[in-house]
């Protein structure tokens, strides 16, 4: 199994049963986009994937629940509860509405996730060890990172202190000895959250509590690290720096996930296109539908939001289904202790879907074999193989359990669905043959306020799903 290091640009091997993964979670203060449902989906099929394999993996995805934006968030809402109190509500309704929205798409929650104010004690113990070994200096209750002191400073991001010295923001802090030079511990303004350290009241940097918690929770485990391609720099080339400095162990793999672009555009409020969780589904109700764009682009590649696209995952769904429920209908009958007849052609398939995915994790490639799976099983059934067509739905089952599609799920609420909509059908018909057109006419919106269409024809009422 080879996967893409973003710290020495190639694929490398991949060769241990047991990987720590840590992963930088949300800073919560607003609601949480369809962006960041993608880095999490993505992490989450990771985490899947390798202990399919076999790997004991513990996974850690911290909480950055106290921060500037935070902060700003809080300063903005009105009421005269203090800024503290603003704060901690804050952070915690974004938290809630996170969790609630990763479980409507229903990824699991890692095996550890810490809060930033968890671990304010560590901080101070992590930056104490930056201080005695030279790497920092304390400046007016603040403390900084020297990031002349550190050689290899820019290898993550390929980046020269020269290059990042033209590009770095203008800043006006004073207490800075080089404008490079980021902060590990910030000196709180009187009505700012604070903790007492041996440098005075404040909060710890950002960057600082990535660091800490991935070395505390994980330790000698610590194999991979990942978050999106934004996070290069500063944001881990300043982990990798601190976690160094301070003798701690760095992981050996850093994983970057491409970007989520609306319809070519970065999402914006201002814009106008910010898409969150719950705005998605308002619209489409789906989370697969969702989840199946995410899976047609390989993790590190950038992915374009359009609804057009959403409609044609629709139809790539529709096909799942309809070759589940067809299934289910011709084989209940079938003994399960039977044995397939065609289990060469399955295996071979299921091969592809492995080989895709230990080629970096190439979603894409594994979707083609899974849907070559659907055709094969259709094969199976038109030659009266029902045998063997049970076999690639449960092989089917079981490969897309692993990138986060349910389908037992999807066949449940698919029959549900059927069975409703055959009921309001049968009650609609009644209606009309008692010219209570009215009632008639209700039931066809309700169905369609449900996604149904209806078709009268010679032959009855046939429906179809809107897509």
């Amino acid at each position: 199994m080879k996967i893409y290091n973003t710290f020495t640009r190639k694929k490398e091997e991949l060769e241990t049963k047991r990987a720590g993964i840590y992963v930088c979670g949300p800073t919560v203060y607003d609601e949480p986009h369809i962006g960041h449902a993608r880095s999490a989906f993505i992490f989450d099929f990771i985490v899947k994937y390798l202990r399919f394999k076999g790997t004991k993996v513990k996974f850690v995805r911290n909480i950055t629940d106290v921060d500037d934006k935070i902060i700003e968030r809080a300063r903005d809402e009105s009421g005269d509860n203090p800024l503290n109190e603003k704060v901690k509500s804050i952070a915690g309704r974004y938290l809630k509405r996170y969790h609630e929205d990763m479980d409507v798409l229903n990824l699991r929650r890692p095996d550890e996730e810490p809060k930033a104010t968890e671990t304010i004690d560590d901080m101070i113990k992590f930056i104490t060890i930056l201080l005695k070994k030279g790497f920092a200096y304390e400046s007016d209750g603040s403390v900084y990172f020297n990031v002349r002191k550190f050689k290899e400073y820019g290898k993550l991001s390929g980046q020269s202190l020269d290059q990042m010295e033209e590009g770095v923001r203008v800043t006006l802090d004073k207490n800075k000895k080089d404008p490079l030079d980021f902060v590990l511990w910030k000196r709180s303004k009187d009505d700012e959250p604070s903790w007492h350290s041996p440098w005075g009241k404040g909060r710890p940097g950002w960057h600082i509590e990535c660091s800490v918690m991935s070395t505390k929770f994980l330790g000698k485990d610590f194999l991979i690290h990942g978050g999106g391609l934004d996070l290069i720099f500063p944001h881990h080339e300043n982990e990798i720096a601190q976690t160094i400095c301070a003798g701690k162990k760095n992981a050996k793999f850093w994983i970057h996930n491409g970007l989520l672009t609306i319809e070519g555009s970065k999402m914006s409020k201002s814009l106008g296109n910010y898409v969150s969780v719950r705005d998605f589904m308002d619209k489409f109700s789906d989370p697969d539908l969702l989840k199946l764009l995410f899976l047609s682009s390989h993790y590190r590649h950038p992915v374009d939001y359009t609804e057009e696209k959403i409609k044609e995952m629709a139809k790539m769904k529709e096909r799942l289904s309809i070759f589940m429920s067809k299934v289910a209908e011709k084989t209940s009958a079938i003994q399960k202790k039977s044995g397939p007849k065609n289990i060469e052609e399955l295996k071979n398939l299921k091969d592809e879907f492995t080989e895709a995915m230990d080629d970096d994790f190439n979603t894409p490639r594994a979707l083609a074999a899974i849907f070559e799976i659907v055709t094969f099983g259709n094969a199976f059934m038109n030659r009266g193989d029902l045998i063997s067509a049970r076999k690639a739905a449960d092989t089917l089952k079981d490969l897309c359990n692993i990138l986060g599609i349910d389908l037992e799920k999807m066949l449940t609420l698919e029959m549900d669905l059927e069975r409703e909509v055959k009921k309001l059908i049968e009650e609609r018909e009644y209606a009309r043959q008692k010219k209570d057109f009215k009632r008639a006419d209700k039931i066809r919106g309700l169905l369609n306020d449900k996604g149904i269409i209806l078709e009268d024809g010679k032959e009855g009422t046939l429906w179809r799903k809107k897509i």
